[in-house]
């Protein structure tokens, strides 16, 4: 039954409030002052806001007669929480009928009410545990019903290390205003109840300042916004292995309803996921053995083995194309070098060697790193794993990155204070992080932000077989975007060599693979989290270091080269290449004109398009357009336009399977200058 704790009379002609000495007490206002009465607005202050049009609306009723006052709402009290209350009261009213005066008495209901709150709680927690979803959707939803029902700040599970004594916090319930707990925890850093928990108690603490169990740690605890704490350990196979944790940000006497609320709750949760995980067991076992069956038929086992060579193929092809692609490229640069070198040579003209000669240099340099990267992906680059300061590292190439990535794409830097030191190749680090940023920038074109952190992370036995990696101590590195995101198919392939969603000569497709072998040969591992529209996270896990690392300063890397900018235009998008045609179309007497990308080699055919003669384009053009594309803009103004077209891979599908047209000609990368003079010859003769 409710006992009344206290009466009120509200003049209604002067708007006061009196309160007796019981009702002052318990709402905190002395009790000289509320015998003397206070403005109504003052009282209605300890009204729960989301109550007080409740409350008034029912005031209203009563006053005009409409209705007896009887009201349940939640009244503030002295040490500031909300205790749930019945008023109820009746209208004195003058003889000739208008309100005068309004008493009313007020009763304790706030063990019936919450005790109500939980087993409607409880019902809905039946509802929402039948639900589809793993046991992450499980333990949130009973979160958050734990959260709001108890009025607490903070409600969730997190993982156990008994050994490390920590506590890794998954998503949890928060409620409004209230920051979450940090992902990673020490108990020992907020007192001695671990032991408890370890035993299997439950630890109950309503004020941290004031249990021995907290005292000396209280004000670091208090940091997390923490005064007042449930925690229940969950136990399976004997094994501390999880914490179901309830704090609140203020003092609080945990009452036994409540408790008993907690481990009804944990209870409940627990067995819904103990038989959420037999269905999913039984469902894998029952499609194991139907996959079993069916691979024992011929059928199956020849579709499997056609399935496996088809694979095979489709990767050797890829891989062998991308290569021919580049290196074909790289080569032409070579062989042209050496071959206009001979030119000036025969000329007399030694002064201009050095200028060949430093084209050849470069493009075997980019063949050399063609190489590279392709040992990357294949694990056999020779690395110099040192301990590194992984955060020292990020720190000092965060300028490049940013200026790499540009203005548009800020970089915002969130690295662990006390990172783990790793063994690492640091300059492999480097070179994965800006391809990493890179894609991240290519992922926002209308601009974005991207994040990289750092984290100390201890990958168990169970979690290890899982990310096919070693179990221990890592620090993860992740880079993450606000971009497009990926499809499942792009993620499954996203480390493919030159695998690439990016438009035809955009990027080799080697970047993430070389990423993928580098972090694998260092002993780590990678793994990729997006969803199409939501943006990509990419995450290393590079291996702890039990070396302190020294300090290094990473060096700048070097500049790209400037692009350089006549009857015959000239388009390709490598410089060297570009230079050794014009030069050699030049030495032939014809007027060069020349362009490094579909967007210039336009410009140029709207300011000369009359005077030019034959067009010579590469087919894998970068920067939006690609060969075949420039042939048919300029061809839609000049129909009898001659186009040559140079290719260093079989981009068949741009140009077209059909036989060329005769104003079109094909050249395939690498070839002789003087092959490429008396084709555009034949052509312009044509």
């Amino acid at each position: 039954m409710p006992f009344s704790v206290g009466s009120w009379g509200w003049d209604l002609e002067s708007g006061r409030v009196t309160l007796d000495g019981r009702l002052a007490r318990m709402m905190g206002v002395a009790v000289a002052e509320a015998a003397d009465g206070l403005p109504g607005d003052r009282v209605i202050e300890h009204v729960h806001p989301d109550d007080r049009a409740h409350i008034r609306s029912a005031m209203d009723n009563a006053v005009a007669g409409r209705a007896p006052y009887s009201c349940e709402y939640r009244l503030r009290v002295a040490d500031g929480r909300y205790v749930w209350v019945l008023a109820q009261g009746r209208v004195n009213r003058t003889p000739d009928g208008r309100p005068r005066y309004f008493p009313g008495a007020i009763f304790d209901i706030d063990a019936r009410r919450r005790q109500e709150m939980r087993l409607t709680a409880l019902v809905e927690l039946n509802d929402r545990l039948r639900d589809p979803g793993d046991a992450a959707d499980l333990a949130q939803a009973a979160s958050d019903i734990l959260g709001r029902t108890l009025g607490v700040a903070r409600a969730g599970y997190g993982r156990i290390d008994p050994v490390a004594e920590t506590i890794d916090m998954g998503p949890h319930w928060c409620a409004k205003g209230a920051d979450p707990l940090p992902p990673l925890l020490y108990f020992r850093d907020y007192g001695t109840f671990i032991d408890d928990l370890k035993r299997g108690d439950v630890v109950e603490i309503g004020d941290v300042r004031a249990d021995p169990r907290t005292a000396d740690h209280a004000d670091a605890i208090v940091a997390l916004g923490v005064q007042a704490l449930i925690n229940l350990p969950i136990v399976e196979d004997g094994s501390f292995v999880a914490l179901l944790v309830v704090n609140d940000d203020v003092p609080r006497a945990w009452s036994e309803g409540e408790i008993a609320f907690v481990k009804e709750v944990a209870q409940r949760t627990r067995h819904a996921v103990e038989r959420r995980r037999t269905e999913t067991e039984l469902a894998q076992l029952n499609a194991s053995l139907e996959a079993e069956v069916e691979a024992r038929t011929r059928d199956l086992m020849i579709a499997e083995e056609n399935l496996r060579q088809s694979a095979k193929m489709e990767a050797v092809g890829q891989l062998t194309g991308g290569l021919a692609h580049d290196l074909n490229n790289l080569l032409t640069g070579v062989s042209g070098a050496i071959e206009m070198m001979g030119v000036r040579i025969g000329q007399g003209r030694v002064d201009a060697l050095p200028r060949y000669v430093d084209i050849a240099n470069e493009s075997v340099t980019r063949a050399a790193a063609l190489t590279h990267r392709l040992l990357a992906f294949s694990r056999r680059q020779t690395l110099d794993p040192k301990p590194t300061d992984g955060n020292a590292l990020i720190d000092g190439i965060a300028d490049l990155l940013r200026r790499t990535v540009g203005p548009s794409h800020p970089v915002d830097l969130d690295l662990q204070a006390d990172g783990w030191p790793i063994l690492v190749d640091s300059n492999q680090l480097e070179n994965a992080l800006l391809n990493l940023c890179i894609n991240a920038r290519d992922a926002m074109p209308g601009g974005g932000t991207m994040r990289i952190e750092s984290r100390n992370r201890t990958v168990d036995e169970r979690t290890a077989r899982a990310r096919q990696m070693r179990a221990g101590d890592y620090l993860a590195i992740s880079v993450a975007d606000t971009g497009i995101g990926m499809s499942d198919e792009v993620r499954r392939r996203a480390f493919d060599p030159f695998y690439t969603t990016k438009p035809l000569g955009v990027g080799t497709g080697l970047g993430l693979s070389m990423v993928y072998g580098f972090v694998r040969q260092s002993g780590g591992q990678i793994r990729i989290e997006s969803r199409e529209g939501e943006g990509t996270c990419v995450y290393l896990y590079l291996p702890r270091s039990v070396v302190i690392p020294s300090a290094e300063v990473p060096g700048e890397r070097p500049q790209a080269m400037a692009a350089s900018a006549r009857t015959i235009l000239v388009v390709d998008d490598e410089q060297a290449v570009r230079t050794l045609m014009a030069e050699a179309l030049t030495d032939r007497g014809h007027r060069v004109l020349t362009a490094q990308n579909g967007a210039e080699a336009l410009a140029v055919l709207d300011r000369d398009g009359d005077a030019i003669d034959l067009v010579l384009t590469d087919v894998g053009l970068t920067g939006g357009m690609n060969g075949r594309q420039v042939a048919d803009a300029a061809l839609r103004d000049r129909p009898a336009l001659k186009i040559v077209f140079v290719t260093g891979y079989a981009e068949q599908a741009v140009i077209g399977s059909e036989q060329l047209p005769d104003n079109m000609a094909l050249v395939t990368k690498p070839f002789a200058l003087d092959t490429l003079t008396a084709r555009v010859a034949a052509m312009l003769a044509a």
